[in-house]
């Protein structure tokens, strides 16, 4: 049982009332009949709320949350109470969160059932542990509230961004990827995969034609061509000391995660085989490319525990490892974050070897902190040369990019909120110019 404001403050006036009947004498005479009146009411206050156990109340939540993203939870509240209550509702969500505001007050009327809902957006991935429910209910008198302890406690796994990869897939069964930012790009000339050869038609192209068919049959035959398929994308994710940079409460390695994870979806859609590595001073994690059912699970699955280290990356080892265990010539988009020329310079020699088998396309983002103070306003000259200082390290960033792509290197400078989009773009782009 717990005391109200209400109660402190009728008990408080009632004494000051005493308190003045020894300079008055009717007071001491109403606070006196005041008090007597005050302990009834108070009874029947207890005697209302401790008579039954009549407060129900239940969370409901997915089994697992999305990182990044916004993850709905909803308290379903009966009364069986025969009157009217006011209820303040506590859920006892993971402390990481560090939110005051789950505190929820409602009125429920006899026997009515009410529901609460709110959002929880997680920035890191992992078990997050829920506590029980408490509820504190008053009557209308509302001079002592009684706790109820409801739900149970339970744990939530915490997964990459797994609600953005289904809203991908819905967009792309209606074919409404645009919707996302994913552009539509134009095939430039012909696909490059041989299907089959049939007869010539009206309109084919001449260069189609198969001679030696032709001369076989004694009529124009033509070759026709598909989309190369089963090419191997593989997701390389740094997870050195540069991916614990954070923006919007999310690390680097966070957005790459999920970015990963699109991306694989998105390239198995294309009918290619999405891969995944993992790495900082050795090789971490290794899922060779597939597009087979529940290859999605699987990648899901490997991608819900990394974490950054606090160390350098080992590009060598990644070089050497890659070269083993990836014979096919395949396409490596990289997410790394250089955060000036000479560390770039360290890992080039490693990036131009691996390029020698593979195609390698280097993920890296831009400060988009730094970017914001740049166009700030400068007011004193301390501030000229903050700025001009800043416009250097930004300038390093795209002179980084020109220097990769002039070793053959495909790059793409990224904010991470864009991500996502921009690295299924490039990932098309670089499909449609026949460059996988």
């Amino acid at each position: 049982m717990y005391l109200t404001l209400r109660f402190y403050i009728i008990l408080t006036v009632i004494i000051a009332v005493i308190g003045f009947g020894y300079i008055l004498a009717p007071l001491f005479i109403i606070g006196r009949i005041a008090l007597l009146c005050f302990f009834p009411v108070l009874i029947t206050d207890i005697f209302m709320l401790y008579r039954t156990n009549s407060i129900e109340a239940r969370r409901q939540c997915a089994d697992r949350f999305s990182n990044g993203e916004n993850n709905k939870i909803r308290i379903d509240i009966s009364s069986n109470y025969a009157y009217s209550i006011k209820l303040d509702v506590i859920d006892e969500i993971p402390f990481i969160f560090q939110r005051r505001d789950i505190d929820f007050k409602l009125q429920l009327h006899n026997k009515e059932e009410k529901y609460i809902i709110y959002n929880l957006r997680p920035t890191q991935r992992g078990k997050y542990s829920f506590g029980y429910i408490r509820i504190f209910v008053r009557s209308n008198i509302g001079l002592v509230k009684r706790r109820y302890k409801c739900g149970k406690p339970e744990d939530i796994k915490v997964y990459p961004a797994f609600q953005m990869l289904h809203r991908y897939e819905l967009l792309a069964i209606n074919n409404k990827l645009q919707e996302f930012g994913i552009k539509r790009i134009r095939r430039i000339g012909m696909q490059t995969e041989f299907e089959h050869i049939r007869e010539y038609v009206k309109d084919d192209d001449y260069r189609t034609i198969n001679w030696k068919a032709t001369a076989h049959r004694h009529q124009l035959m033509v070759n026709v061509y598909q989309d190369e398929k089963s090419q191997q994308i593989f997701n390389v994710i740094d997870k050195g000391r540069v991916m614990q940079q954070s923006f919007e409460g999310m690390t680097l390695l966070d957005y790459s995660i999920n970015a990963s994870l699109v991306l694989s979806y998105i390239v198995t859609q294309k009918e290619d085989k999405a891969g995944l590595v993992t790495f900082d001073d050795k090789i971490d994690t290794f899922v060779q490319a597939s597009r087979h059912a529940g290859h999605m699970q699987t990648l899901l699955d490997n991608l819900y525990n990394q974490q950054t280290t606090f160390g350098e990356t080992d590009f060598s080892v990644l070089c050497v490892n890659l070269n083993k265990l990836v014979s096919k010539r395949s396409l490596m988009i990289i997410y790394t974050n250089f955060a000036n020329m000479i560390s770039m310079k360290r890992q080039m020699s490693f990036l131009q070897q691996l390029c020698k088998r593979h195609k390698v396309l280097v993920v890296f983002f831009k400060d988009i902190e730094l970017g914001n103070y740049i166009n700030s306003p400068s007011t004193n000259t301390e501030d000229y040369y903050r700025h001009v200082i800043a416009e250097k390290y930004e300038e390093e960033k795209r002179f980084i990019t020109t220097t990769l792509q002039r070793y053959g290197i495909y790059t793409l400078l990224t904010s991470p909120d864009n991500l996502s989009i921009n690295v299924i773009n490039k990932y098309l782009e670089m499909k449609t110019r026949q460059i996988i």
